[in-house]
């Protein structure tokens, strides 16, 4: 497929402006100078050729009251790929990749406050059904960057700074979700509908007009609910073939002053403080993603120059088993609960 310079412009604008209005193909078509038919008719082949996963709403994991975790399992190489199916059986977890070293199965896990494992005793169990080596639970103690916003017109560089992003001050503490909240939500956390007025038709399922549901999408946004409503990318189709996760070993009076200088690059998708461990000794995590390798390598190398932290690894992903996006407010969770949640249930798989 011949992706045009207006495709790349308009990717970066799904990316990160799509609007909360009752025309957003049109105000997006607007600000490239180009029909609202248009804009849909890119997108519709932008998604037939796996450049575009899906566009919604992208809600925040702690805001909406789960608990989650990054978890580094280590796994015999031969055993690897059949314990990456078992983890990938339970619906909370969303990313799950092969990466280079012991520890070479790293994935996302999230549960539901109302769980009855609860988050800890999900992973144990896990463990034990995969038959992992060694588990290490990577929660995040403090969060200094997400979003992941792939420049797909080149005019960003490796140095490229970015000003505005959710962080720990983002998060929500106290919102309390009501009915109607919970409905809009199991909605937009979907792929959106592309028509002339989306929420338009979003709406009519939960006898609510488009106004209603823009007004609840942009108080969610303001409270730290929902990050944003932007398009999620297929990373290597869209040419970002390379991932590393930039592991630094940090002193803890320090990572308070090195994490945003390293969130602060556009580059820098994800920056996070988790805990260490004695054969772990890094503190603080950094999502990189490039169009190679050396992309990739070279950024790591300007971080620490910038940082001076010179102990740090660069975690490559070799391959991906699974990633989507978190369904809220869904049962997935109890069906896996009581298959696999029962005592001994474990134990009998394993053998």
């Amino acid at each position: 497929m011949n992706v045009e310079q207006i495709d790349n412009k308009l990717l970066n604008l799904l990316q990160s402006e799509f609007p909360l209005s009752n025309s957003p193909f049109k105000d997006l078509g607007d600000l490239l100078s180009i029909s609202e038919s248009e804009v849909i008719q890119r997108i519709v082949k932008l998604k037939d050729e796996q450049f575009i996963r899906q566009i919604s709403a992208i809600f925040d994991t702690r805001s909406m009251k789960y608990k989650s975790t990054l978890v580094a399992m280590a796994f015999h190489p031969d055993k690897l790929d059949e314990g990456a199916l078992v983890i990938n059986s339970h619906p909370g977890v969303t990313h799950n990749y092969k990466r280079n070293h012991f520890f070479n199965l790293w994935f996302t896990l999230a549960v539901p406050p109302e769980s009855s494992l609860g988050l800890e005793q999900t992973v144990d169990l896990l463990g034990a059904l995969s038959g992992s080596k060694s588990t290490r639970i990577l929660p995040t103690l403090k969060l200094f960057k997400i979003g992941v916003k792939l420049d797909m017109t080149g005019e960003d560089s490796l140095s490229s700074k970015d000003e505005k992003f959710y962080g720990e001050e983002n998060i929500s503490t106290d919102y309390v979700f009501t009915q109607n909240d919970i409905a809009i939500i199991k909605e937009v956390q979907e792929d959106l509908p592309l028509v002339s007025n989306p929420f338009q038709e979003i709406g009519k399922k939960l006898n609510l007009n488009s106004e209603e549901i823009i007004n609840n999408l942009k108080v969610f946004n303001k409270a730290g609910i929902m990050r944003r409503v932007a398009a999620i990318l297929h990373h290597r189709k869209a040419g970002f073939r390379a991932n590393a996760m930039g592991v630094w070993k940090v002193p803890e009076n320090m990572i308070e002053d090195i994490a945003p200088k390293m969130a602060s690059f556009k580059s820098v998708s994800h920056c996070y403080r988790r805990p260490t461990y004695p054969d772990w000794p890094y503190s603080l995590f950094t999502m990189i993603h490039g169009r190679s390798a050396k992309d990739c390598n070279s950024l790591i190398k300007q971080l620490s120059e910038i940082t001076g932290i010179k102990e740090y690894d660069a975690l490559y992903s070799s391959k991906e088993y699974k990633k989507t996006r978190l369904k809220y407010f869904s049962d997935d969770y109890k069906v896996w609960e009581n298959e696999y949640g029962r005592e001994g249930n474990a134990v009998s798989i394993n053998n």
